[in-house]
């Protein structure tokens, strides 16, 4: 049975109201008009239920705002009412008072863990219930502000749960593209060889190595680290990968065509130079890089490289010696008309040249210290035990990530290009 609001009544109930809807729950129908009285002077809504079975069914297919129920009644009691209330699935939240002549504390407690909000002792005072309602008002209309909240929270995380599987796959791709800068992880040059590694340290990474030969015993080789990381580092070594592509000799600046369709290697301080002023005609890009770039001559063993801001070379002579090689040098897309110096090294059969990126030297340890390039040297001992190619590359790096700290991770790309240098 439901009762209608005297439009005329004064609520007492101040301003817009979450509470609008008001289920009475009492075996006394003396009782339940009398409330219901009360509550539609309020400007409520009222339903009524004479026991807890008939009032559960009204909650389970309309759920009211408030409940206002006596403490005992026939069949189901008043706390065992709320307490079946509260399994009920619903949206909002459903304010409960029950009606008790109790006031012993154990009984309120026992009120309270059942599920209900507020008490009122018998009979009851209209003031008294109507604070009593605005109390409940306020919190009904806290939750209902704090679901809608939530509700937006939910809905917001969603659509980043969604960007954030896109970029994902976005990331995932261009892990696969940047892979494809590197197709080849160890190539043989007649009785020399030449072997890659390339770790970054998130999807993709702003290092990159490779690797081409025109022929005729001419091999260019580099290891290059973008500055920053992430996307726009990464698309800068794609950039770079075109500059210094494998597959397409006329796009490549460090090659130089000759006759028909031979090419030859530019000099490494030219190929230096043209690749800064490539990054310096590109207006809006910041980025800058270092690189060591080499170019061997695999008939007489000489090696010609260029060092731009990149950590030293390392020669490993086959009889155990260990150097570091060249003098720095600045970056390459800091400044325009820079000059880059030239040096060379002459390798003997069996020699190896190392170039790589400072993820090595830079790595941080258990402890917190850096490894640094005494570390790297003492690396390289640990890791040299007849291995070639990238199976040396390999135990390198599982040696370095051995000894980092593993809460820190790796916090810089890894990479390294090796040369074995052997006569035919």
């Amino acid at each position: 049975m439901i009762s209608r609001p005297d439009p005329a009544a004064d609520s007492g109930l101040p301003g817009p109201r979450s509470i609008a809807r008001v289920l009475v729950v009492d075996d006394s129908r003396l009782q339940r008009r009398i409330l219901v009285s009360v509550l539609r002077r309020m400007g409520l809504r009222t339903i009524e239920a004479a026991d807890g079975q008939s009032a559960l069914e009204i909650c389970a297919t309309d759920p009211p705002d408030l409940v206002i129920s006596d403490w005992v009644m026939p069949g189901m009691s008043g706390p065992d009412f709320a307490r079946a209330f509260r399994a009920l699935p619903r949206e909002g939240y459903g304010y409960f008072i029950l009606l008790t002549s109790k006031s012993e504390k154990v009984e309120i407690a026992h009120g309270l863990d059942a599920g209900a909000d507020d008490f009122l002792t018998k009979p009851v005072n209209p003031g008294e219930l109507r604070a009593r309602i605005a109390a409940g008002d306020r919190i009904v209309a806290m939750q209902r502000q704090l679901s809608e909240k939530n509700q937006v929270i939910t809905e917001t995380l969603s659509r980043l749960q969604t960007a954030y599987e896109k970029i994902d796959q976005d990331l995932i791709q261009a892990k696969n593209i940047q892979k494809s800068l590197v197709p080849e992880r160890s190539r043989a040059f007649g009785a020399s060889r030449i072997s890659l590694l390339l770790k970054p340290c998130g999807h993709i990474g702003g290092d990159l190595v490779g690797m081409f030969s025109p022929g005729l015993n001419r091999v260019g080789f580099y290891c290059i680290d973008v500055s920053g990381h992430g996307i726009t580092s990464a698309m800068m070594t794609a950039r770079l990968g075109g500059y210094l592509s494998g597959n397409h000799f006329n796009e490549n600046v460090a090659m130089i065509q000759k006759q028909y369709e031979f090419y030859g290697l530019r000099p490494p301080r030219e190929v230096a130079e043209r690749l800064n002023a490539r990054l310096m005609e590109d207006t809006g890009i910041e980025e800058y890089f270092t690189m060591v770039y080499a170019m061997a001559d695999l008939d007489s063993g000489l090696v010609q490289m260029v060092q731009c801001g990149h950590p030293h070379p390392l020669i490993l002579r086959r009889g155990g010696y260990r150097e570091y090689l060249g003098q720095g040098g600045p970056p390459i897309g800091l400044l325009p008309d820079l000059a880059f110096e030239q040096f060379e090294v002459q390798l003997h059969h069996g020699d190896r040249l190392l170039l790589y990126s400072d993820g090595f030297t830079e790595c941080r340890l258990q402890g917190g210290a850096m490894l640094e390039p005494e570390g790297l040297i003492d690396l390289v001992a640990q890791s040299d035990h007849g291995q070639q190619g990238s199976e040396f590359l390999d135990d390198l790096f599982w040696n370095l990530t051995a000894i980092m700290d593993t809460e820190a991770g790796l916090e810089d790309d890894v990479s390294a290009a090796l040369l074995e240098f052997r006569r035919a």
